[in-house]
């Protein structure tokens, strides 16, 4: 009598699955200097098509073809201006670390003699065994790639606004059936609505949290203030460690910087004070459960992000792992994975869901029967 053999379907698929996870993350490593700058260029593209978007609803009187033409030049002004506001007060901060010295002396005297070290080294003996010049061909290289990163960035981001038409031909080519065509342009604009959601909360909320920083900064004195508040506020795109490494370095530089320790101590506990109220209070009620990515998952996130691209991949892990959830959950083998992304069990997610950038009457609009003749949102 023939025995019935268990079905091992499942279990072959959800192994393709985990091989294909890993062959994906190897794949994103070993293209990381190609693929980092493309992540980089589509996000700028989300930031400008947003600000196309918001200006359109917000100011109905501009011409139909203006709204994305002022969001690219709003854009690069905006960079420009970040270039220009760390190039000056980069060279600023540079020239005042010089007239550290003395306090810094100190300061190392003082820390070796609280560890029982009495012939501590002076600060001219330390940066001799530190030899700095070893380090000047990699900072050069580093520097030079970062402008690389950027030109090559730039030209990514020229060719996907000018492929944005194309892109409406395309998906009416992919899935010629209706039922289709409106599943996939849902899915896109719940990762687009997923990504603009994240950077609008990540903007505000950091902008609060520097410019709260920027006022005690002013307040105590301390050196530098615009650059620190501006480093503050980059550093709040990074997930979780990002708050925490942001306001660590103002109050290490007070103490460099002011002969008592007291102004460190203020500083130190206020920056906190605004990033925990931020964090804590603020973030959640504007974000709520649009993400519905688990805890856990941000974190681990951050870790696998920053070990396949670096900082570039940090600061975009919670944007990428949003899309791969929502990618995931579209097919049978892998919406595990996306379940255990979520933060709810549901990865994905509640239709509808009203995005800050689309405050049209009625809120965003529903897609219902999309033809070729109908327009499908651009990325």
């Amino acid at each position: 009598m023939p025995t019935t053999q268990p079905s091992l379907d499942g279990v072959a698929r959800n192994a393709v699955v985990i091989i294909a996870v890993i062959a994906a993350g190897a794949a994103l490593w070993l293209l990381r200097g190609i693929l980092t700058q493309l992540a980089l260029a589509v996000f700028l593209a989300v930031i400008i098509d947003g600000l196309s978007r918001v200006l359109e609803l917000r100011l109905p009187s501009l011409p139909k073809a203006a709204p994305l033409p002022i969001a690219i030049v709003l854009t690069i002004m905006v960079l420009i201006g970040v270039v220009w506001l760390i190039a000056d007060q980069g060279v600023g901060f540079a020239s005042q670390m010089k007239g550290y010295g003395p306090r810094l002396e100190g300061l190392v005297a003082g820390a070796a003699h609280a560890v029982g070290i009495q012939d501590a080294p002076s600060l001219a003996e330390l940066i001799r065994r530190a030899n700095p010049g070893q380090y000047a061909d990699d900072i050069f290289n580093r520097t030079q790639s970062i402008l690389s990163d950027t030109f090559y960035v730039l030209i990514y981001l020229a060719f996907l606004i000018a492929s944005r038409r194309g892109f409406r031909r395309k998906i009416v080519a992919m899935f010629p059936h209706n039922a289709e065509r409106e599943e996939a342009v849902m899915i896109f604009q719940r990762i687009r609505n997923g990504v603009e959601q994240y950077l609008w909360v990540q903007t505000v909320t950091g902008l609060m949290i520097a410019g709260g920083s920027l006022v005690v900064m002013l307040v105590l004195g301390l050196d530098n203030a615009l650059f620190w508040a501006f480093l503050i506020f980059l550093a709040s795109y990074i997930p979780i460690i990002g708050g925490f490494i942001g306001i660590a370095f103002p109050p290490m530089f007070a103490l460099v910087q002011f002969p008592t320790w007291w102004q460190a101590a203020v500083l130190a506990g206020v920056l906190w004070a605004i990033q925990f109220v931020v964090g804590n209070l603020v973030q959640p009620k504007m974000q709520g459960d649009s993400l519905n990515i688990d805890p856990v998952v941000v974190l681990l996130s951050l870790g696998f992000w920053g070990l396949v691209w670096g900082m570039p991949g940090m600061f975009l892990s919670t944007p990428l792992t949003v899309m791969a959830m929502i990618i995931l959950a579209q097919f049978r083998g892998s919406h595990w994975i996306a379940v255990l992304l979520s933060a709810n069990g549901n990865p994905a997610g509640a239709p509808g869901r009203q995005n800050p950038l689309d405050n049209a009457p009625g809120g965003k609009p529903q897609v219902k029967k999309v033809s070729s003749r109908q327009k499908t949102p651009a990325p």
